[in-house]
C-alpha cells in the first residue's frame, strides 16, 4: 500500500449498530492519525447476525459473528476487520492475526431492569423474575448465586433486547456495560455485577483489529491503536481460554487487573446448571501475560475444569 491521499483503506464491519459505531471510531481515529488516507467502511452480515431464532450455544459453532469478516480479508476485499473482541476466537486462520488491541471500556456484566423493578438490585428481585441472557458464562454464574430466578435466552440486536425488556417479556437482562455505554445507553445499567458475582467474558469490552499476516503497512496503521495494558490483560485471557479450548459459548470468565508491572488473572469454570465451578487466580509480570494464562488454565484443569467442560460439551452436542 502506498500512503498518498489517493490510497484507500477498506475496513471491515458487521452491520450492527454497536458494531458500526465501534468501527466509525477506529475509523476516526486512524483518520486523524493519518490525514492524507482514506479509510472506507464496508459492511457485512455474519452467520450470528442472520441465526436469531436458535441460542447461541445450539448453534455450536466458532466464529459466528466473525467468519464472513475473515473470509473478506483473506480474499482482500477489505484490508483489517473491527471485532467486539469477545467474539473473535483464539485460534485465527491461517494468514490472519490479531494486529491491534484498544483500550478497554468497562468489561463488567449489567443488570438492566423493567421500569417497574427500580427499587431492586438483582438480589432482591421478587422470586421468578424472568432475566434474558443469550451467554452460558452469565447463566452458570447467576444460576449459582441466584436460584430464585428464572433465566430465559434472549436475542437479537441491543434495541431489539430492550425493546423486550420494556414490552414485558423479560424483567431484567444481563447486558455488557460496555456496550451500552457505546451506543450512549449508559443510563440504562441499573446495576454493574461485581466480579464476585459475574466474572466477564475474555476480551470483553476491548475492540480486537484482525488483519493479514502478511501485511505490515497496514499492521502499522492499525498498531497507533494499541492501548498496552489492555493488550496485555486480553492476550492473557485469550490464552487462558485458548489453553481450556474453550468457545465464546462456554461457561468460562475471567477478570484482569494491571497495576505498573504486575498482573493478576482470575478464572473460573462453570457448569451449566451453575452447582460446580472452579475458580482461582496468578499473579505474574505483565511481559509474560500469556504464559499466565496459560498456567491459570493448567492449575484449573487440575482442580476438576477438564469434566466440567467434558459435560458441557456433551450436552450441547445432544442439543439439550
Amino acid at each position: 500500500m502506498v500512503a498518498s491521499p489517493s490510497s484507500t483503506v477498506r475496513i471491515g464491519s458487521r452491520k450492527s449498530q454497536l458494531a458500526l459505531v465501534q468501527t466509525h471510531w477506529v475509523q476516526g481515529e486512524l483518520q486523524q492519525n493519518f490525514p492524507d488516507l482514506k479509510f472506507d467502511v464496508q459492511t457485512m452480515s455474519t452467520q450470528g447476525d442472520k441465526i436469531l431464532d436458535v441460542a447461541l450455544a445450539k448453534i455450536g459453532d466458532k466464529g459466528l459473528f466473525t467468519k464472513e469478516l475473515e473470509l473478506g480479508i483473506l480474499q482482500g476485499d477489505i484490508d483489517f476487520a473491527v471485532h467486539s473482541l469477545k467474539d473473535l476466537p483464539t485460534h485465527l486462520p491461517t494468514g490472519l492475526l490479531l494486529g491491534c488491541i484498544t483500550e478497554r471500556e468497562n468489561p463488567a456484566d449489567a443488570l438492566v431492569v423493567h421500569g417497574n423493578l427500580l427499587d431492586h438490585q438483582i438480589d432482591t428481585l421478587p422470586h421468578g423474575s424472568v432475566i434474558g441472557t443469550s451467554s452460558l458464562r452469565r447463566l452458570a454464574q447467576l444460576r449459582h448465586h441466584y436460584p430464585h430466578l428464572t433465566f430465559k435466552d434472549v436475542r437479537g440486536n441491543l434495541n431489539t433486547r430492550l425493546q423486550k425488556l420494556d414490552g414485558g417479556e423479560y424483567d431484567g437482562l444481563i447486558l455488557a456495560v460496555a456496550g451500552l455505554q457505546r451506543l450512549g445507553m449508559g443510563d440504562r445499567v441499573h446495576q454493574v455485577l461485581p466480579p464476585e458475582v459475574s466474572l466477564h467474558a475474555v476480551g470483553q469490552g476491548a475492540l480486537g483489529i484482525e488483519c493479514r499476516a502478511s501485511d505490515p503497512e497496514i499492521l502499522q496503521l492499525i498498531k497507533t491503536l494499541e492501548h498496552q495494558p489492555t493488550a496485555w490483560r486480553c492476550h492473557s485471557e485469550r490464552s487462558f481460554l485458548r489453553e481450556l479450548e474453550g468457545g465464546c459459548q462456554v461457561p468460562i470468565g475471567v477478570d484482569s487487573i494491571v497495576d505498573g508491572e504486575a498482573l493478576t488473572l482470575t478464572g473460573l469454570v462453570a457448569s451449566l446448571d451453575g452447582q460446580r465451578f472452579v475458580k482461582d487466580s496468578l499473579s505474574g509480570s505483565v511481559h509474560d501475560a500469556e504464559l499466565i494464562g496459560k498456567n491459570l488454565a493448567h492449575q484449573l484443569r487440575n482442580q476438576g475444569a477438564d469434566r466440567i467442560l467434558d459435560e458441557i460439551f456433551q450436552t450441547i452436542q445432544r442439543g439439550s
